[in-house]
């Protein structure tokens, strides 16, 4: 009896699973799932040098000081300051759920996670410095060598460990268990009738066409200024930049809209400040539409939703400089 009632049970979760996966693919956006396979020791390691700042010449900046894990993985800046307070040319965009993009930066130029965390460190309108720089100082710290051995399984330290211990601490960074993902799995009262309104002038307007699947966006390169062109306060040009094509001109990678409440400003340049301002310039640029004040309301009701369980975890203590270390260059 007792070995029936838990079959019964084991059937019963089945069953509820299989029900829900059918409903959300019905849908154009899935829920986000959690992280399933990761090597958690190049996690810890990759943690302290995502928020280590002697990766950067001044021995200031880290990838969290433009990628700030608690302001939705942004830095909540039109553009981000770079090395001896430089301006940089286009938004930081947010490393939450990053995972998931087709590739990395807003061009596209870095394939994958790993490809791009060395980007920034070796930019001199960023972190400032080089890789063999960024090498020199974790070679100069005891307890760094140490891990880079437990985790490596060598006495070497080379640019090409560091970039995927970070992009394996980035890989755990995603944001499941929003209310709108609540939702795609059954419970009808996880969001409200505003944000199912506008959910539904979301899809039948065609914002859909771009932002789709589990990260709502991410997946794909479109033109900003579709039907009107876009006035940018950035001069980056998009994709061209990487494939050198001039039909590539101002197609930038479709921004996640998942965590979009803590992710603004907006748009590659940081042009618009709220989020009524972003959906009325990309129904009037993208869609041709004009959205009514309440419409308006109505989808960043729905794009509230979308805010997902952020990252929790212990701040890593990163371990202490030594004499040989390279010092810090601040100031000019």
């Amino acid at each position: 009896m007792k070995r029936n009632f838990k079959l019964a049970k084991s059937l019963l979760a089945t069953a509820i699973l299989a029900t829900a996966g059918t409903l959300c693919a019905a849908e154009p956006i899935q829920p986000i799932e959690p992280v399933k396979e990761i090597k958690l020791a190049q996690v810890e390691l990759g943690k302290k040098l995502f928020f280590d700042p002697r990766l950067s010449k001044s021995g200031f900046i880290s990838c969290n000081s433009c990628h700030n894990l608690s302001m939705g993985g942004t830095d909540n800046l039109k553009t981000s300051i770079g090395d001896h307070w430089q301006q940089g040319p286009i938004n930081a965009p947010t490393v939450l759920n990053s995972s998931m993009n087709i590739a990395q930066f807003w061009d596209g130029r870095a394939a994958d996670l790993k490809a791009q965390a060395g980007g920034p460190i070796a930019n001199p309108g960023e972190m400032g410095f080089t890789h063999k720089l960024a090498v020199d100082v974790l070679k100069s710290i005891p307890a760094y060598v140490i891990e880079f051995k437990l985790v490596f399984g060598t006495d070497e330290i080379n640019i090409d460990q560091v970039t995927q211990a970070i992009a394996e601490f980035e890989k755990t960074l995603v944001t499941p268990n929003s209310h709108f993902d609540q939702w795609l799995l059954g419970n009808k009262d996880a969001i409200g009738p505003d944000a199912l309104a506008g959910y539904k002038l979301f899809k039948e307007s065609g914002c859909v066409a771009c932002h789709n699947g589990p990260a709502v966006g991410g997946n794909s390169f479109q033109k900003m200024g579709v039907v009107e062109p876009y006035k940018a306060k950035s001069p980056a040009e998009g994709r061209v930049a990487v494939t050198g094509k001039d039909a590539d001109r101002f197609m930038f990678k479709v921004p996640t809209l998942r965590n979009v409440e803590m992710t603004y400003p907006y748009f590659h340049d940081g042009g618009a400040q709220t989020l009524t301002e972003a959906v009325d310039i990309m129904g009037r640029l993208q869609l041709g539409k004009k959205f009514s004040e309440a419409e308006n309301a109505q989808i960043v009701a729905f794009l509230k939703t979308l805010t997902g369980d952020q990252p929790s975890f212990r701040l890593p203590i990163l371990p202490p400089s030594t004499d040989k270390t390279p010092q810090p260059k601040p100031f000019n």
